[in-house]
């Protein structure tokens, strides 16, 4: 089925303006708020059901699943789902740093770089992992609006990096939300679908993001298939348990040893640690540490560990396990392997630093060999942005 309606195709502010005549009050699209009905400026006819014509925007590896499905629901000519699939992604000199791009070249779908958006005719757009604000004026290009497939269960943790908050602060439950977009702030639309899942324990930011987006492209599919009905059925985002989930800055990988716990510093590590290594400060020297590991209730029995007294920092080689073990706030931390000016291993380090170290001192107190908090500079010019791969940019 077909129904006419009028729409502004070319970019207007909010209130109107030149090139774009005022809107007839008929009736609405799929529920579509604000949407009349009616024959737009170029007559063209909008669908009331599939197959629909989709326009993706996306990055990252979160964003490539529901690509790569939308695409399959393309290729499946009886599903009539999908006829058309356009992607829209961020200029990047390489493909293979943004996987929609690198999916969509090698799927041979139409691409471009933003802001271009193309000159097609689309029904409906889809937003994953994107990290720009959309106008309205592009908003208003898609008669069903846009879509957002959004990895948490909003309102907690809206803004660019929703899964590694969710592993930085150490929550049970997580999930993904479908919302539509809505002009000038991220993830504040109606919400279509929202499900939830567990967070596995232990789990990394890479190993969450892998489950969330076979959730959410399977959620997207689902959405599509009765978009009028979804839209008519949207609900408003609660007022209360908003969070927000900020881009994380470099300043963020360096360990404070005497105010963090275990437990904070391995979510740390889990959170970033596969986006950016977690930083501390070795006589002076920046080191890396690049493979932590919860420390055995029967290693801190050793009496190196109760023997003397420590301090957060201080760090002592377990022969053992073949870690360093390092102290912060509440207890021990593992470390088997690390980077100073090369990659080490834990034993590596202790035979070229700590071990000579200790004949060079031998008379000195344990809590003397330690890693001290890194400080790096904070001025906004000097962070360094990271983006989780699943670090859902929005």
């Amino acid at each position: 089925m077909w129904v006419l309606v009028r729409g502004c195709w070319g970019a207007r502010a909010a209130g109107g303006g030149a090139g774009c005549r005022p809107r007839s009050r008929g009736r609405g699209v799929a529920g579509f708020a604000g949407f009349p009905g009616g024959e737009d400026d170029r007559g063209a006819r909008v669908r009331e059901k599939p197959p629909w014509r989709v326009l993706f925007f996306g990055t990252d590896q979160f964003a490539r699943e529901a690509l790569r499905a939308l695409h399959a629901a393309r290729e499946n000519k009886g599903e009539g789902l999908i006829e058309k699939l356009e992607v829209v992604t961020v200029p990047s000199p390489s493909p293979k740093r943004l996987p929609v791009k690198q999916y969509a070249v090698q799927s041979q779908l139409p691409v471009y770089e933003w802001p271009d958006v193309g000159a097609g005719e689309y029904d409906v757009g889809v937003v994953a992992s994107f990290g720009r604000l959309l106008s309205e004026a592009l908003i208003l290009k898609f008669p069903y609006g846009i879509l957002n497939v959004h990895p948490s269960c909003l309102p907690r943790w809206r803004g660019p990096a929703p899964i590694i908050h969710t592993v930085l602060h150490g929550d049970r439950v997580t999930g993904v939300t479908i919302m539509q977009i809505r002009p000038k702030r991220f993830d504040v639309g109606p919400i279509l679908k929202q499900e939830t899942v567990p967070v596995p324990p232990k789990s990394t930011t890479k190993e969450l993001e892998a489950v969330l987006s076979r959730l959410g492209a399977d959620m997207l599919i689902s959405v599509l298939k009765n978009l009028p009905e979804s839209l008519s059925n949207g609900r408003q985002q609660p007022t209360e348990g908003v969070t927000h989930a900020p881009k994380i800055s470099a300043c963020a990988s360096c360990i404070k040893w005497e105010e963090q716990t275990s437990e904070q510093i391995l979510r740390l590590y889990r959170a970033i640690g596969n986006i950016i290594p977690l930083q501390t400060l070795w006589m002076d020297n920046t080191m890396k540490l690049l493979d932590l590991v919860e420390v055995d209730n029967s290693v801190l029995t050793d009496a190196k560990l109760t023997g003397q007294a420590v301090t957060p920092g201080s760090v002592i080689y377990h022969r053992q396990s073949q870690s360093l073990l390092v102290c912060c706030k509440d207890g021990w931390i593992g470390v088997q392997s690390v980077m100073l000016k090369k990659t080490l291993t834990a034993t590596d380090f202790y035979n070229g630093y700590l071990h000579p170290w200790y004949q060079r001192n031998s008379q000195v107190q344990i809590s003397q060999c330690r890693f001290q908090t890194l400080r790096l500079p904070t001025r906004t010019k000097q962070e360094k942005k990271i983006v989780a791969v699943q670090q859902c940019i929005k």
